[in-house]
């Protein structure tokens, strides 16, 4: 099949049976027709229409080493550094279209499953299926352009114990018995983004598992089809209230939706298991097989663009209302600026220390996308601040596109016009700003950058003691120790 078009994707979604709730409304197909997720599919969908387009066709696609049609270059195992760019540019293009905004486009996970599929050894070392079933499943998702979502964290019920200490063990996703056929799943897991409109769900390991005897059945990695009978996705409520992209221009386009994934006694074949019961490779899947750093590379790739996004918003507020000669104003848009040239030198930097890893895949260089990815959750909440700063009760006296329409239209048209702008163009940019800073849809933003790897707080401390200390303690102790003489 190859690289697929957007009506092939979202044809799949609505021929498909899946269990998804939403505001207490099952649905079972026709997925792309409901209103909460009719305007984000298309999204998706014109993700992989551009792969179709001439002008970017080499750019986003590359002939599969297998069945010789045109795959996309997020599956590409690279090489070679140019390899490596070019990657980051096929997922800057895709970046770009949502402006950052869209966190979970199909590249993320494709890249994941590359590294992991390329080290199908060390899987093979737990047991030579499991080897086989990750590179098989890679190459499968790869020929069938499948959009992927993944879970990885267990419910946030008593944060004191672990899933096995739990009221209920099966509150956590866990093996409930091995069949001839499969494994059977029951418990939950969240939190699946873009879950309920995905091709396939592939559940991964939590990494902190404690490695008791009672851990075991809460260890595995394997990926199910979302049509899997016995699985649900719960969705959280939807951010895209159905109104016009005037009134919502990034909540109408990409509120790409968050849910928690139940597994009701799922049969997990043998074939789409990676890991099972094994604790410590569970423990260690991401940084082992360097997933975790081709995936850290793609959100430095979509921090980039996100900034720059930004960035403009920034400078078009600035401009239309005439505020640039302020210095206060002057250095807010300065900080948004450092924080873009900071994310795009630590990809550069990435791309060019990049080393070939144990499985032969050209991997970028961890040191500057493990600062990107510890620095941008603190570094994104400041950006929507000072948006709203510089914003200020512009945010506030935001009429809608109805107000234009309407016999009042005539009176908006001559108080909210601004320095540099009509009224409609001004409003048309601050109810921008609002969707960014101020909207349901922003807010969500904002939690999702601050926790996108996990509790802030714990990454910093993993950062603190991986890092390679010795070198500049010791050129410390070695000035300390130094015995000049004076001249």
């Amino acid at each position: 099949m190859g690289a697929r078009t957007g009506a092939e994707y979202l044809a799949r979604l609505d021929e498909e049976t899946r269990e998804v709730w939403i505001g207490g409304e099952r649905v079972v197909t026709g997925v792309t027709k409901h209103p909460a997720f009719r305007n984000v599919t298309r999204s998706i969908a014109a993700l992989y229409d551009m792969q179709h387009d001439p002008a970017l066709k080499d750019e986003l696609t590359y002939v599969s080493p297998t069945s010789g049609e045109r795959v996309g270059v997020s599956f590409l195992q690279p090489r070679t550094r140019e390899d490596l760019a070019r990657r980051r540019r096929m997922m800057k293009i895709w970046a770009d279209y949502s402006g950052g905004f869209l966190g979970r486009t199909p590249d993320y996970l494709n890249a994941s499953l590359m590294a992991m599929a390329a080290a199908h050894d060390w899987f093979s070392e737990a047991d030579p299926r499991f080897g086989e079933n990750i590179r098989k499943y890679y190459e499968y998702v790869r020929e069938n352009d499948l959009c992927l979502t993944h879970t990885l964290i267990n419910p946030q019920a008593n944060r004191a114990v672990g899933p096995s200490q739990q009221k209920d063990p099966f509150l956590a996703a866990r093996i409930v018995k091995e069949t001839d056929a499969g494994v059977v799943i029951r418990g939950a897991r969240m939190l699946a983004t873009l879950g309920p409109i995905s091709d396939e769900i592939i559940v991964f390991p939590s990494t902190v598992l404690r490695g008791q005897p009672e851990d075991a059945p809460y260890a595995f990695a394997f990926a199910l089809p979302s049509s899997a009978p016995g699985m649900k996705y719960i969705c959280r409520e939807t951010f895209d209230y159905g109104k016009s992209h005037f009134d919502h221009p990034l909540g109408s386009r990409f509120e790409e939706m968050d849910a928690v994934v139940v597994f009701d006694d799922v049969l997990v074949p043998w074939e789409r298991i990676f890991l099972l019961r094994d604790t410590k490779k569970c423990n260690e899947v991401y940084a082992a097989t360097d997933a975790v750093v081709h995936m850290a590379h793609q959100v430095a790739v979509k921090a980039v663009a996100k900034t720059e996004f930004l960035l403009g918003v920034v400078l078009l507020i600035i401009d239309t209302i005439g505020i640039g000669q302020f210095q206060h104003v002057q250095e807010k848009a300065a900080e948004v600026i450092l924080a873009l040239e900071t994310m795009r030198a630590f990809l550069r930097a990435a791309e060019v220390d990049a080393q070939p890893n144990a499985w032969g895949v050209m991997t970028p260089a961890w040191a500057p996308l493990n600062a990107a990815r510890n620095i941008y959750p603190k570094t994104y909440p400041r950006l929507v601040e000072i948006i709203q700063q510089l914003s200020a009760s512009g945010l506030m006296a935001l009429p809608s596109e109805a107000d234009f329409r309407s016999p009042i239209g005539p009176t908006v048209e001559r108080y909210l016009q601004a320095r540099n702008a009509d009224a409609t163009e001004r409003v048309k940019l601050f109810r921008l700003a609002w969707d960014v800073a101020a909207s349901a849809f922003g807010g969500r933003q904002v939690l999702y950058e601050r926790f996108f790897f996990g509790d802030p707080v714990r990454m910093w401390g993993a950062l603190y003691e991986s890092y390679d200390k010795a070198p500049y303690m010791e050129r410390v102790r070695a000035f300390l120790s130094r015995s000049d003489e004076a001249e």
